[in-house]
């Protein structure tokens, strides 16, 4: 079966400066360097990471709203037209994006009916006399109010903000959203709120998910598939209850064990990381992560690892993953 969005090695550079003055000298900043992934429809792939991994760099590059260095996005089999033509236009009514602020995603001087239609407008997908019929049934999808279709972004609490911003999202009826950081911005009683509709709304329109996040929890309540990434590479990919049952990648492992654990039960070893991931103008040679890495050896950092496929059908960047003393694999 044909993946409704495919990725293969994904690359994006940037020329960056480095240094002031009269010493400043450019550098190749590698935001993603080699990602490859799939979702089918229905599915959500969750992409975790630390902050300046490259996981927002992967929304937009399988958006197309940003071109890649290298490397391929192919949307039912097809490969993604050059940003701004027509067919890349078509195809953007199918591909929607949900930003991790809502306030800052939305005009503060227009009433939230008027930025819901907007994607309609855009796209030319209805009649006008249709728009606002077609605002009023997605906004009830989402659990807002008909008179809220008049009211203004600050008139609306976050979680309200968020459902509008997903609505406008909504309207071209659109087979893949990419959720970047979605509710890292909302407190917690309405996070809650935001993923149980995100999962309503995919179990009644089977819409896909590319969810951006650095909150594991949230991750695995939401996925089918997760990716990891670290200084813009996939370190570890595959179906979700595995990877969180048993994390084979040292970097994985941190993440799990990081996550907090509530109602009484039992802890996994947690495995603290040291210092802070390297700079992305200078990646360490060999394995990026060796220099964080308790298991790392000479091996790690002289030789990059390639994903390897595990029995269990994970994709792992390690060196070590199949020695069992470390634990990290069975």
């Amino acid at each position: 079966m044909t993946a409704l969005l495919k990725a293969t090695d994904l690359r994006r550079e940037y020329r960056v400066q480095t240094g002031r003055g009269p010493f400043a000298a450019k550098a190749v900043l590698r935001a993603v360097d080699g990602v490859s992934f799939e979702i089918e429809a229905g599915r959500t792939l969750g992409l975790v990471g630390e902050s300046g991994c490259g996981k927002s760099t992967t929304g937009k590059l399988a958006l197309g709203l940003i071109p890649p260095t290298s490397g391929t996005v192919r949307h039912r089999g097809v490969a993604m037209p050059p940003a701004g033509s027509t067919a890349w236009r078509e195809l953007r009514r199918k591909m929607q994006m949900v930003y991790q602020d809502p306030l800052g995603a939305l005009d503060r001087r227009l009433p939230v009916g008027v930025q819901i239609i907007e994607p309609l407008v855009i796209h030319a997908a209805l009649p006008p006399n249709e728009h606002r019929e077609r605002a009023r049934t997605v906004m009830a999808a989402v659990g807002l109010q008909p008179h809220q279709f008049d009211s203004y972004p600050h008139e609306l609490s976050g979680g309200q903000r968020q459902r509008v911003v997903l609505a406008r999202a909504l309207m071209t009826e659109p087979s893949l959203l990419v959720c970047d950081e979605p509710i890292s911005a909302l407190d917690v009683s309405i996070q809650a709120q935001v993923v149980n509709l995100l999962l309503d709304l995919q179990d009644r329109l089977g819409i896909a998910y590319l969810f951006i996040s650095h909150d594991l929890r949230v991750v695995r309540q939401v996925s089918h598939d997760v990716a990891v990434m670290y200084l813009g590479r996939i370190v570890e990919q595959g179906e979700a209850e595995s990877l969180f049952a048993q994390p084979a990648h040292p970097y994985t492992r941190a993440l799990v064990s990081a996550i907090p654990v509530t109602g009484g039960g039992p802890r996994r070893d947690q495995l603290l990381l040291q210092g802070d991931p390297p700079s992305p103008v200078d990646v360490p040679a060999g394995c990026a992560f060796h220099p964080r890495c308790p298991f790392a050896v000479a091996q790690c950092r002289s030789e990059r690892p390639a994903l390897e496929v595990l029995p269990d059908g994970r994709q792992v960047a390690c060196h070590r993953v199949h020695e069992p003393a470390l634990g990290i694999a069975a």
